[in-house]
């Protein structure tokens, strides 16, 4: 009897290459002519998972973010797993604006994810392991089109299939 074919559904990032963009858009702060003399910090807590962005006004703020998105896309970490706050007021007539690094999928996602592959009746075995979601069917042609399905869907956070066997 054939065993089943299953693949693993996550959402990670890959936090050294956050850390990367980070220090690349702290050293562009001290650089660039309209950033360097503005005041503007930006710091990563890498165990909390979350950035923190403070400066003077909400547009340089804004600025210095669009510089980090810009390096995290070169270096292909997904926009949607940073989840980004409302600018709030600090002290001293600053502004500050925190970033949390979204890892893991949470238990209302998964169970949206496999509601849908369930709707869509596909011969596939959805199963939920913690902050994962394993897929398992006897044809990979399945597995194959769930992963073009979901790959359609927007679940406000990056999906990756891994363990693909």
């Amino acid at each position: 009897m054939a065993k089943d074919n299953s693949f693993d559904i996550v959402s990670e990032v890959d936090i050294q290459e956050v850390d990367n963009a980070y220090q690349q858009t702290k050293k562009e702060l001290t650089q660039r002519y309209d950033l360097k003399d503005s005041g503007s910090t930006i710091d990563l807590d890498k165990t909390a998972g979350v950035i923190t962005v403070q400066a003077p006004s909400e547009f340089v703020a804004n600025q210095v973010i669009d510089v980090l998105k810009s390096r995290l896309v070169k270096r292909k970490v997904d926009l949607g797993a940073i989840k980004w706050a409302d600018p709030q007021s600090a002290s001293g007539m600053t502004v500050r604006v925190v970033g949390t690094i979204v890892a893991g999928i949470d238990q209302d996602t998964s169970r949206k994810i496999n509601k849908d592959i369930k709707a869509q009746k596909f011969k596939a075995k959805v199963t939920i392991e913690g902050d994962k979601l394993r897929v398992s069917s006897p044809s990979r042609d399945t597995l194959q089109d769930v992963i073009a399905f979901l790959r359609e869907q927007d679940y406000g956070l990056p999906l990756q299939f891994t363990n693909y066997r």
